[in-house]
């Protein structure tokens, strides 16, 4: 009798051992001297892990060219930030290739020695991130929650979530973190022209939008600081092209000489984004021993 009730015992032991490994866990810290960037990963079992990124694409300030206006206002609100000065959360937004999340790894790569760090979370992991400001918020170190890319499309959950980050949220008002997002929606949602018909026209001549249009608007305005960038002319590509030749070691009277094939490839791709330069300037040096 006494063996039976023993081996249920350590059946039940092992059922509830096996049922918590599935449970979701509270998210745990992760050995923060391993990097200076980590990335959010949510398990198919629930779990949700920061996982350190331990070879960071080396991105520098001065390599990107023709955005120096964007760049300023990108900087001075993460230097303020990192000296522990007040400073806002950030949206940037226009054209792709632009240069927009380079410029936030850059500037990853110039504060880091200061304590800045950084953690990607997906968007449909953003409804996460009480979780994740909770391990961070007694860390001396600054942290910038990236959000690459960030769209929504009408009712996912990731969008009032943001909303509710952003502004009035016990997580917003930690001061060892910001929020950094790129988009090519300035009001990261669909916009359609059903939405026009929503304006009305007061007795005074006011025009004010419709509900649909408000709720988009309250979101990008939930951001402190909105930095817009736009497609290159034909000069300011070749200038980026020179500069990414430049640095991978192609001398002068070859980067001359690339102009042509440069804007030849910028046709073929329909864009003279600066990651299309990039993207020249490796092929270019590469055929030619850079």
């Amino acid at each position: 009798m006494t063996d039976k009730f023993d081996h249920l015992i350590e059946r039940a032991e092992q059922l509830i051992a096996r049922i918590e490994s599935v449970l979701p866990q509270p998210l745990s810290a992760p050995d923060w001297t391993a990097a200076v960037a980590w990335r959010y990963r949510k398990r198919s079992s629930g779990h949700g892990t920061l996982e350190p990124v331990r070879h960071v694409a080396l991105m520098r300030l001065q390599d990107l060219q023709e955005i120096d206006g964007q760049k300023e206002k990108i900087e001075r609100n993460t230097r303020q930030f990192v000296d522990g000065r007040t400073a806002n959360n950030v949206l940037l937004t226009g054209a792709r290739g632009t240069g927009k999340s380079s410029l936030i790894k850059a500037c990853l790569h110039a504060f880091a020695p200061q304590g800045l760090r950084l953690i990607e979370v997906d968007k449909a992991d953003l409804t996460d991130l009480p979780d994740i400001v909770e391990v961070v918020s007694g860390r001396p170190e600054k942290f910038i929650v990236f959000c690459d890319d960030l769209s929504f499309e009408d009712g996912e959950p990731g969008y009032k979530a943001l909303k509710s980050i952003l502004d009035g949220s016990i997580a917003a008002a930690t001061p060892n973190v910001l929020i950094y997002a790129t988009s090519n929606r300035r009001h990261l949602l669909p916009e359609y022209m059903r939405e026009n018909l929503s304006y009305t026209h007061t007795d005074d001549g006011e025009v004010h939008p419709g509900e649909g249009v408000e709720e988009k608007i309250s979101l990008s305005e939930r951001f402190g600081l909105w930095v817009s960038f736009y497609p290159f002319s034909q000069d300011e590509y070749l200038t980026i092209v020179a500069q990414w030749l430049a640095a991978l070691g192609v001398d002068a009277a070859a980067i001359e000489a690339a102009r042509p094939q440069a804007l030849v490839w910028a046709l073929e791709r329909g864009s003279r984004s600066g990651r299309v330069a990039y993207q020249f300037a490796r092929d270019f040096a590469g055929r030619h021993g850079g």
